[in-house]
């Protein structure tokens, strides 16, 4: 079958459920999992696909919005609308704290950072509250884009106290390495996981579609004596992060 066969009027579109964008958008992401559109390809024009699907180009337009929402799909300036390239997924468990470093380490993959921010600075007070200092204190801040083979994968901000790291310039790829090492590294961790969308200086650092879906995690971490000593605010793409909970049932 071919595209314009696949996009033309039939029980697809007579047996419609919901708006007529949304169903046209469910016909095309369809298209393109049984391979009829690759990715790297170009979707026909959205005048094109309004004459096979007898629908408005606004009808037409929207379904397409609804796809570059979702990543499936992005728009090309002057060049028109493409299938995305699938992002290759990891999976992190919840049971177990580690860093991003380990995580990418354990499944093959090298990562690296691109550093947008690595100072001292006097604590907001949000950090005062979460970390239990002073509001003449001082925080160290590591702000960076994390990579997995060069594919960016997370945005990064990670505060601690200058007593549990002195130096920020000393991290170079793992934060824990080095809170090991000064024999400060966490044993537990609180995190919040929250669903976003990617707002566009975010996205635009992320390599992806402003509004795609992301997670917001917010990560505290404790010694084991108690005190909290990193306050980290993440921002993953949707598109390559699972989280995976090992759960039991009580007896």
């Amino acid at each position: 079958m071919t595209v314009e066969d696949f996009l033309r009027p039939g029980e697809w579109l007579s047996k419609k459920t919901g708006p007529l964008y949304a169903v046209l958008s469910r016909r095309i992401e369809k298209g393109i999992e049984q391979g009829l559109l690759l990715p790297g390809h170009s979707l026909p024009a959205e005048r094109e696909i309004a004459e096979l699907a007898e629908l408005s180009r606004v009808t037409v337009r929207k379904a397409i919005q609804e796809l570059v929402k979702k990543g499936v799909v992005e728009q090309r300036q002057g060049s028109g609308s493409f299938v995305r390239e699938p992002a290759s997924k990891v999976e992190q468990s919840l049971s177990h704290l580690t860093s991003f470093t380990e995580d990418m380490l354990a499944r093959g993959l090298k990562t690296s950072s691109n550093w947008l921010e690595r100072e001292i600075r006097h604590p907001s007070p949000d950090e005062i509250l979460t970390l239990g200092l002073s509001a003449s204190g001082h925080v160290a801040c590591l702000h960076r884009l994390r990579e997995a083979n060069g594919q960016p994968m997370a945005l990064e901000r990670a505060v601690l106290p200058v007593d549990i790291l002195p130096d920020p310039e000393e991290v170079k790829s793992s934060l824990y390495d080095i809170l090991e090492r000064n024999g400060n590294r966490p044993v537990r961790a609180v995190q919040k996981i929250s669903a976003v969308n990617l707002e566009a200086p975010q996205a635009e650092l992320l390599g992806v579609t402003p509004g795609i879906a992301g997670l917001s995690i917010q990560r505290i971490s404790y010694l084991q004596s108690g005190r909290a000593i990193e306050y980290t605010k993440s921002l993953y793409r949707g598109d390559t992060y699972d989280f995976v909970a090992e759960m039991s049932f009580p007896r």
